[in-house]
């Protein structure tokens, strides 16, 4: 069972910036064979996939983000970070990490909140 915990949230204004970490811990050796994606869910909206990572490290974003985040992965620490810039209020959210096809359990995510 691997466990997924997140981190680097925060309160930032308009246009500033964010790291977001995922640590994996538990079956580690499946964290190196699964695309990895970042979500996002605003207070009264479902759940989205933002970014997504093959193991190859192919990126793919949402529009709404692209150009904005960038995605990556450190296969020897088993972590996924997200690099957010330009953020806008309409990005807050609670970020989680979880493969692409989130089969995994859901960490407890990370709270990002842009105001000013």
């Amino acid at each position: 069972q691997v466990q997924l915990v997140e981190s680097g949230g925060g309160l930032v204004q308009p246009g500033g910036s964010l790291r977001l970490s995922c640590a994996a811990s538990g079956v580690i050796f499946h964290f190196n064979f699964n695309a990895m994606g970042w979500y996002r869910q605003a207070p009264g909206k479902e759940r989205e996939l933002v970014a997504t990572i093959t193991t190859g490290g192919t990126t793919n974003y949402v529009e709404s983000v692209k150009d904005r985040f960038t995605i990556s992965r450190d296969n020897a620490k088993n972590t996924v970070y997200l690099q957010m810039n330009s953020l806008k209020p309409e990005d807050t959210a609670v970020y989680y990490c979880n493969t692409r096809d989130s089969k995994w359990n859901w960490g407890q995510g990370t709270q990002v909140t842009v105001s000013s």
